[in-house]
């Protein structure tokens, strides 16, 4: 199947045989090393576009290096589950416009924290062969117990038994986000990355950042 036809299905039908082709090829396994250069990725989308947003940091300084957007049309509706064909084009070719390939990305959205393990971390990663991190404002699957009220706090996320991630109280009296591996990366890593991309804000800075440029480009847009 080639990339075209991964990132551009006809139908939910199709789109369902892609998420499983590529689960076939996850792979959850602890960092080899500790990442050099990280990357976030956030999308809006109007009626008719996707607007992305590529954000690159050292790591851990969190010292923003470089910035790219990226405007495409929307080409596949938004469906519960199948977000990777709606926001996924856009934040991929985004992506591939930094300058330097990050060692890791931080993408808005469920990792394998989705009912087929397949949520936008997950397909990115995939496809680029990086490793990746959902990170997400909103619960979508599993079970948990909700964590303690202070930053820092945590509870895993099972569903039908099995672990997919965390939920992390990221800032203290503020509702908790959820952390799952996308691909080449494990949960403990996953939730140590962005626990030390955490600055003070609910989402890690780099997310905070590519979501502040995806709302401008949003409003410079309509």
């Amino acid at each position: 199947m080639n990339l075209e036809k991964i990132l551009y299905p006809k139908d939910l039908k199709q789109a369902r045989r892609i998420q499983a082709s590529l689960l076939k090829k996850l792979i959850l396994t602890p960092l080899a090393k500790p990442p050099r250069l990280i990357a976030a990725a956030d999308a809006a989308f109007t009626s008719n576009r996707v607007l992305a947003a590529a954000c690159l940091y050292s790591f851990p300084e969190l010292k923003l290096l470089e910035e790219v957007t990226t405007i495409e049309p929307l080409r596949f509706p938004y469906r519960t589950g199948f977000l990777s064909f709606c926001e996924g084009p856009a934040i991929y070719k985004a992506i591939c416009r930094l300058s330097q390939q990050p060692d890791l990305i931080l993408v808005d959205g469920q990792g394998i924290a989705h009912p087929r393990l397949m949520g936008i971390a997950t397909f990115l990663g995939i496809i680029l062969n990086l490793p990746t991190i959902g990170c997400a404002k909103s619960h979508l699957i599993g079970e948990y117990k909700m964590p303690g009220k202070e930053k820092g706090s945590f509870s895993e996320l099972r569903y039908k038994g099995e672990f997919l991630g965390y939920v992390l109280r990221s800032r203290t009296g503020v509702k908790p986000i959820f952390v799952s591996p996308g691909h080449l990366i494990n949960q403990p890593d996953s939730l140590n990355i962005v626990q030390q991309s955490l600055t003070g804000f609910r989402i890690p800075e780099p997310l905070r950042q590519a979501h502040l440029l995806t709302q401008k480009l949003k409003l410079s847009y309509l």
